[in-house]
């Protein structure tokens, strides 16, 4: 098998070598024929000869990935058998139940539901253990894909065997398939009585028919200054993003420009709409997790001038991609251009067409970068995604905080906590008390979550490098007296941490009651960059000046 994927691999190496010389267009296609007749006779006598059996449709599943991958992460073959996934990632919908499944030490664990979906209607708890789908033991049976096993026809049912906390016996429910829709919008409301907040998440279709629909009813619930939280967004349609930025700003001014190899697909984009509101105060929330589409609406917004941004400088991902229909119904997904937003620059941040020695690429130098002005004369740059206006830091979590997440201890006492307690609070006045949060710390206490922080890490780096170099019986009563002081508690990183864990734990026990909405609602109160946003709002003089270009 390894022999196999070797040479498969090897091969494509040479499709991709052949393409980056300079050839005329005869030669080219001279290249290309002759590489495609080595790869079709290698196949060849790798069937007839190979010692064992070989799967023909993963073998050349592996060969494309492997060339693809040495162009970009975006450039992708979907075989057949995922043009479903595919279909469910572009417009949002799919045939099934509901509920995101997860894996945890072998088991099949319901984590997540969505509201108004047949999985929340039928009774399905969160922490629910599937066993059994339509009498199949998925534990027994290692081949058994849990998704597709859940997915159908509309209208049909689908029998869950489930093991529930609290509960001796298993439990059975019969779940009716519908068709799902994903959210882009998984949740909007007002921070406070002028404060509209829409939470966007994905570029999906109808993206922008969801965003006018939370912005329209959150006007009519008083919202004078509004929120976009375009954190963790990693994009996606590109119609969309126009018809998103299209809110903000009036019919015809220019939100993005394509530029590729093929001239003829070059084309500028306008708004094609009259905008709902060119003058509510507005603020972006960002990330280095916000690509693509979510960086055209934030730059859209800075290019004009039209909001403040705040939080982290994002992604960087300046690339369009198109879908290029292939032979036996499947599919490619192309990268085709750049995009430019209205000020001219592209915030394409990686440059995979030069790669280094070891096939790596790396982010653009800052000193690269070329400066672009806003129309208010305002300096931003390309190549580096985009800046926000307000930099925040971003949170990191503690190394506790990250081990009780990873080992599923925080979701495992949510569960606990509402098998323990009937209802709670709504999710924004919810809290633990001090006895609530010491009652983790006790339950948590016999649990295997052990973690080693970044400052043990450093010291046995420093440790190691000292008897490398021959300076360790020098400074080794030093370095054990610092290794001694600054070995980590588990009991007194709880106490140290508490508030980072409290709220971690209130987060997941509200989404537990009220779902995705219940998440993000606990998480107001510990949000900085919604804080930063609310400050800012507080004081528009200096929201106006940042937008003239004078902090």
């Amino acid at each position: 098998m390894r022999l196999y994927k070797k040479l498969i691999l090897g091969t494509s190496a040479l499709l991709v070598a052949g393409g980056l010389t300079a050839f005329t267009r005869d030669d080219r296609f001279f290249e290309i024929a002759r590489n495609l007749d080595i790869y079709a006779t290698m196949f060849k006598e790798l069937n007839m000869y190979y010692v064992d059996e070989v799967n023909p449709n993963r073998m050349v599943k592996t060969s494309i990935d492997a060339m693809l991958k040495s162009l970009d992460p975006y450039t992708n073959f979907y075989a057949e058998d995922d043009i479903e996934d595919y279909m469910t990632m572009t417009t949002g919908r799919y045939n099934g139940i509901g509920a995101t499944i997860g894996t945890r030490q072998d088991k099949s664990i319901v984590m997540m539901l969505f509201e108004g979906t047949p999985a929340e209607k039928s009774g399905l708890q969160i922490g629910d253990e599937i066993l059994k789908i339509d009498g199949v033991d998925i534990k027994t049976r290692r081949d058994a894909d849990t998704g597709k096993l859940l997915r159908g026809q509309t209208g049909t049912a689908v029998k869950l065997t489930v093991k529930r906390f609290g509960q001796k016996d298993p439990v059975e429910i019969s779940v009716m398939r519908d068709v799902v829709k994903m959210t882009n919008v998984p949740y909007y409301g007002m921070l406070n009585d002028e404060v509209g907040y829409i939470d966007l998440k994905d570029f999906m279709a109808a993206a922008g028919r969801e965003v006018r629909a939370a912005y329209q009813e959150l006007k009519g619930k008083g919202m004078k200054k509004l929120v976009l939280d375009l954190r963790e967004n990693p994009g996606g349609l590109l119609d969309q993003s126009i018809d998103i930025s299209n809110i903000f700003i009036p019919r015809g001014s220019e939100v993005v420009t394509t530029k590729g190899k093929v001239t003829e697909w070059n084309k500028s984009y306008a708004a094609q709409a009259p905008a709902l509101d060119t003058e509510m105060p507005v603020v972006v929330l960002t990330n280095n997790h916000s690509a693509s589409a979510a960086e055209i609406v934030s730059g859209v917004i800075q290019d004009y001038d039209r909001g403040v941004l705040i939080g982290q400088r994002s992604y960087g991902k300046g690339l369009v991609q198109t879908t290029r229909p292939l032979s036996f119904g499947t599919r490619m997904k192309i990268t085709t251009a750049k995009y430019y937003i209205p000020s001219g620059r592209c915030i394409q941040a990686i440059d995979y067409s030069h790669r280094n020695a070891d096939g790596s690429v790396g982010k653009i130098a800052d000193s690269l970068r070329t400066a672009f002005k806003t129309r208010a004369g305002r300096t931003v740059y390309d190549g580096g995604g985009v800046t926000p206006d307000i930099q925040t830091e971003a949170q990191t979590p503690t190394p506790i905080a990250i081990s009780l997440t990873n080992k599923g201890l925080i979701f495992d006492y949510a569960v606990k906590y509402k098998h323990d307690h009937p209802s709670i609070k709504p999710a924004r006045e919810f809290k633990l008390t001090d006895a609530e949060y010491q009652e983790f710390v006790k339950w948590a206490g016999d649990k295997e979550y052990d973690y080693t922080t970044q400052v043990e890490k450093d010291l046995g780096v420093l440790e190691a490098s000292a008897k490398k170099e021959k300076y360790f019986d020098q400074i080794q009563n030093q370095l054990q007296a610092l290794k001694s002081k600054m070995s980590h508690s588990k009991d007194a990183d709880m106490k140290t941490f508490q508030a980072e864990i409290r709220a971690l734990l209130e987060q997941e026990i509200a989404g537990h009651y009220y779902l995705q909405k219940g998440i993000k609602e606990a998480s107001f109160t510990t949000d900085t960059d919604i804080k930063t946003a609310l400050d800012l709002f507080k004081d528009m003089n200096k929201y106006e000046r940042i937008l003239k270009g004078s902090k």
